[in-house]
């Protein structure tokens, strides 16, 4: 059999396959690109002794108004085993602020509730709240129930609270953040701290793409975000959003101030909050000059099922059930952040035409070399773009590896190269669950 129309009918979808994939990369290049060098502006200022925006010290703040109490938010299904330690440190790390810890499980969870009660018995600022619906239903239904269980404790204390802190049962609170929130909140309507994910030895490559993510996300993306002026998405822990806007908010929706309909109420909730002309915020600040980032460690999933789950979450939220419940504003610097967003989906498409083209360029070389197969060459349109896409994606590693390097040592640094593989891998599969 002549295996020459074969052959050539390859080189045609790989060309074409690179193709597609070549202009798709140098689009999405050019924009990432874009934002390194905003961050590599802000990190000049700060070698050249000006002003750190991006990053400040919480002895930089004082208090503009009385320190007020605060409530902290913790939606939990099926915690058994987790939101009790969790708890135990929340209360440790926070000591003697002025917070309460509203713990929002379902009455069809039995062991949860069993945990938080055993709590309770240890740390009286802990407050039960047992949903009204069996569970699990959406994480904004279960805020919505904390919501009212703040409602009537203001009614009985006469003390109203200052800001609403979202936390999971995930988290490992960090002990200078209500010093810190309290501080801003004054200025600004929600604020936000970087999140660190934990690594997990067991789970080198699936929860340590995560912490590759966002050690880029927190470290770069969202401080420029912000810094272009741009709404801030609240990432649904260690944020904090003031308690007067959530009950205009509530005020507006029969009393819920979250969406209970939403896939990502938290990233909406931030980009509302800028639609309606209130101020948000992301902090990097450190415990003290040069100390400790104030941050939330938390706990991502470790196995592929349980990534893809999550993932496929946000994606669906984020860049398709958002494109309809947010829309776009027309402001330069938001529409840029939403089309960055939203391109999720298109991205996964250019990284599967890649793929596909890689693995038929190598099916094309190893015919090449076992055959008497002559291939066709390139066009030069073709060759430069793959030679500057080359380039750009030797930049692209680099600056994944030098903000896990900052956050996790030059080991993860090194790690992190390999590991763009399986984010580029998990972002097409949450692609297509998520369509």
């Amino acid at each position: 059999m002549d295996a020459e129309p074969l052959f050539r009918l390859m080189e045609i979808a790989f060309r074409e396959l690179a193709l597609f994939a070549a202009c798709g990369f140098l689009i999405g290049a050019l924009d990432t690109v874009a934002i390194d060098l905003l961050w590599f502006r802000h990190m000049a200022r700060r070698w050249a002794g000006q002003p750190d925006t991006a990053r400040r010290s919480l002895s930089d703040l004082s208090w503009s108004s009385a320190p007020g109490r605060h409530a902290v938010f913790i939606p939990a299904w099926d915690e058994a085993g987790v939101i009790g330690p969790m708890l135990e440190n929340s209360a440790r790390q926070f000591g003697g602020r002025n917070y309460r810890l509203f713990v929002g499980c379902y009455p069809n969870d039995p062991a949860t509730i069993a945990d938080i009660e055993a709590a309770m018995e240890l740390w009286p600022k802990i407050r039960l709240v047992i949903c009204s619906e069996p569970g699990p239903t959406t994480k904004a239904d279960c805020l919505n129930s904390l919501w009212q269980a703040l409602e009537a404790d203001e009614a009985q204390t006469r003390v109203t609270y200052k800001s609403v802190i979202l936390h999971d049962a995930e988290d490992l609170v960090d002990p200078h953040e209500i010093p810190l929130f309290d501080r801003l909140i004054d200025h600004h309507d929600l604020v936000q701290i970087p999140v660190i994910p934990l690594q997990d030895p067991r789970s080198r490559w699936i929860a340590g793409h995560y912490c590759d993510e966002f050690a880029e996300a927190h470290g770069k993306d969202l401080p420029m975000r912000a810094a272009l002026g741009a709404g801030v998405p609240a990432a649904g822990v260690g944020c904090a959003i003031a308690r007067s806007v959530l009950g205009e908010f509530a005020g507006q929706r029969g009393g819920a101030p979250f969406d209970k309909d939403s896939l990502t109420e938290d990233y909406e909730l931030g980009l509302r909050l800028a639609q309606r002309g209130y101020s948000g915020v992301f902090a990097r600040y450190t415990n003290a000059h040069g100390g400790e980032l104030i941050a939330v460690r938390a706990h991502f999933p470790a196995t592929l099922s349980a990534a893809l789950r999550q993932k496929t979450r946000w994606a669906a939220g984020i860049s398709l059930f958002g494109w309809d419940r947010l829309g776009w504003r027309l402001t330069p610097a938001e529409l840029w952040m939403r089309l960055r967003d939203r391109s999720t989906i298109l991205a996964a498409l250019i990284l599967t035409a890649g793929y596909a083209a890689a693995l038929l360029g190598l099916a094309i070389l190893t015919l090449t070399a076992t055959t008497a197969l002559a291939p066709t060459p390139l066009p030069d349109y073709l060759t430069v773009l793959l030679s500057i896409n080359f380039g750009l994606l030797l930049w692209r590693l680099g600056i994944r590896a030098l903000f896990t390097g900052r956050c996790y040592g030059w080991r993860s640094a090194v790690t992190a190269i390999p590991r763009m593989i399986v984010s580029n891998i998990l972002a097409i599969m949450v692609a297509r669950r998520a369509l």
